[in-house]
């Protein structure tokens, strides 16, 4: 995916699910989900042990994230083991996703060949706040 593709898909997103977001300060998924937030993003915690997580309501899955949200991208923080599953999850929400986004260290090509041929580009093991600011977006 070039800089200008990615550039215009997240100058046009609004609505960014994090799964695995963690209510811990501390952790890379909570500190980068606040810096989307304050650059604008609505920021939809997935995460089935957390009630709320930045002040917003936290949910068990994507798909029940999408029955109240219009998902614009889906930044996941959880192991390479579990993206292939919550990236199949990502692809049959709908209205789909402009973008799905694999953290540092998560990568899984199959999933990635399966977003793509569903028309959803898919980024791997990159941090999408570190690409957010190098863009300029």
């Amino acid at each position: 995916m070039t800089a200008d593709a990615l550039r215009d898909i997240l100058g046009a997103a609004r609505t960014i699910a994090v799964v695995g977001l963690s209510p811990r300060p501390t952790r890379p998924s909570h500190g980068v989900a606040r810096y989307l937030r304050d650059a604008g993003y609505r920021i939809v915690p997935v995460n089935p042990g957390h009630p709320t997580i930045l002040g917003e309501k936290s949910y068990p899955t994507l798909t029940a994230a999408a029955a109240e949200h219009a998902i614009d991208v889906v930044d996941v923080f959880r192991r390479t083991e579990f993206a292939g599953p919550i990236v199949d999850e990502a692809i049959g929400v709908r209205p789909r996703p402009q973008l799905i986004w694999l953290q540092v260290g998560v990568a899984d090509e199959a999933a990635r060949a399966r977003a793509e041929t569903a028309g959803i580009p898919c980024v791997m093991d990159r941090c999408l706040m570190v690409d957010h600011r190098a863009l300029g977006v």
